[in-house]
């Protein structure tokens, strides 16, 4: 598999090599060359999930990789559920949250594990990567004891929920928490800030476990393919899906999908207060603004890294703008959509009550709704039960941690600063 780097286009590389390297030259996107053919999709829509993520996953890397290594992995990351549920006439729920850390993060942290684990052959390297919340705990989860590799994560200090700060920050041994006083945003510029340093990137293997690494991107196509396979039949012809939308790498692969021939007719691309893209996507302006912190903590992002992909990939396919609709949202409607949804006996979060809202606003006659839900409840207990007035019980990840100690670092929104915890490391 070829892959090149959007600032620079002659920087080709192999799959290991951009997984390996995470960012190209002047901190560009490594995108496909080509995009593979994946044959009858009808036919793979009827696959259960995992084989059908072999098959998808071995159309990109089962050249370069093999087709018994590429299944293997497949394989070993993807051995958790996951669930389509109606909501209402015409509405379904993608359910991503029943992974070992609650999370959709937990489908790709742990396919580019596996993909690292095989890759470096023993090497050892040091793996950062930035979180707004969920990519943390997915990421030290999926690579927590595996021998020579260490996990250094930076989050935004006081701006996620506290138990999706236990969950990832209890850990110790090979993973490093770094708590930054600043916004994600800040946390994102020290990860390519340390990547522009050559030097530190040869001393210490570096690596990156961002939707910024492609092996990520990948694995989160697959379960786009799994909800149009279990919606039914006849409801396949104008499916929309409604994404919530942070760092847009899941958007991204539900482009991926779809250039792949899956159904969709068209993508929302749901944000909260940080709402960059919907103001691009009306005005034609790239214009972030300084980062507003909501109860969608792990969306709260001004500058996404991965839009220049899904330009890339519009320009590509030589589709419009408009196949993705830009709805923001904000605070006072997405405790509304939390409580609406609660109403038709659905419990959510306010990830997946943004997309649910969103949804409902643009939703078109004839059309097959779907927003997904990005991760448990549980993980924004407190704000749930205030909103909805109820008690979320913990599922046994998170009670697990509740009690632990946070083992967190705190650092300044400072590189020099974070050069010396990495290089100790």
């Amino acid at each position: 598999m070829e892959l090149y780097n959007l600032k620079k286009n002659e920087q080709k590389v192999t799959f290991a090599q951009a997984v390996k390297l995470g960012l190209g030259d002047n901190q560009g996107l490594f995108f496909p060359s080509t995009i593979p053919t994946l044959g009858n999709v009808d036919e793979l829509l009827e696959l259960d999930f995992v084989s059908r993520s072999v098959a998808i996953l071995t159309a990109f890397l089962g050249e370069e990789l093999g087709n018994d290594m590429v299944e293997s992995m497949v394989r070993k990351a993807f051995n958790f559920p996951l669930a389509v549920s109606p909501v209402r006439d015409g509405v379904y729920a993608l359910e991503l949250t029943h992974g070992p850390t609650l999370a959709f993060k937990d489908f790709g942290a742990r396919f580019l594990a596996q993909c690292l684990s095989h890759l470096s052959e023993g090497e050892k390297a040091t793996i950062l990567t930035a979180t707004s919340g969920d990519t943390g705990a997915a990421v030290a989860h999926a690579f927590y004891g595996l021998d020579n590799i260490n996990v250094a994560v930076l989050y935004p200090k006081g701006k996620i929920s506290v138990l999706q700060e236990k969950l990832f920050c209890t850990l110790g041994d090979n993973i490093h928490t770094f708590a930054v006083e600043g916004r994600f945003d800040d946390c994102q510029q020290l990860v390519k800030d340390a990547f522009d340093d050559l030097e530190l990137k040869e001393a210490i293997s570096l690596n990156s476990a961002n939707s910024i690494n492609i092996a990520r991107l990948l694995a989160q196509i697959c379960y786009f393919f799994e909800v149009v396979a279990q919606i039914p039949a006849d409801q396949r012809n104008e499916i929309v899906i409604s994404v919530p939308s942070g760092n847009f790498g899941d958007l991204t692969a539900g482009l991926l999908a779809k250039s792949l021939g899956l159904p969709v007719k068209r993508f929302i691309a749901a944000t909260n207060l940080n709402d960059t893209v919907p103001r691009y996507l009306a005005s034609g302006e790239w214009a972030p603004t300084p980062t507003i912190a909501t109860r969608s903590n792990a969306m709260d992002v001004s500058a996404p890294n991965n839009w220049p992909r899904i330009e890339e990939l519009l320009k590509v396919q030589g589709w419009d703008k408009s196949l993705i609709t830009g709805v923001k949202v904000d605070e006072a409607q997405t405790v509304q959509g939390l409580k609406d949804l609660y109403e038709l006996d659905y419990l959510c979060e306010p990830h997946g009550a943004i997309a649910s809202l969103a949804l409902n606003n643009s939703l078109q006659a004839g059309e097959t709704g779907v927003f997904l839900c990005t991760a448990h409840p549980s993980k924004f207990q407190e704000s749930v039960e205030e909103i909805l007035n109820i008690e979320v019980p913990l599922p046994q990840p998170l009670a697990d941690v509740e009690h632990k100690d946070i083992l967190s670092k705190n650092i300044d929104a400072d590189f020099a600063e974070l050069r010396g915890h990495l290089m100790a490391i």
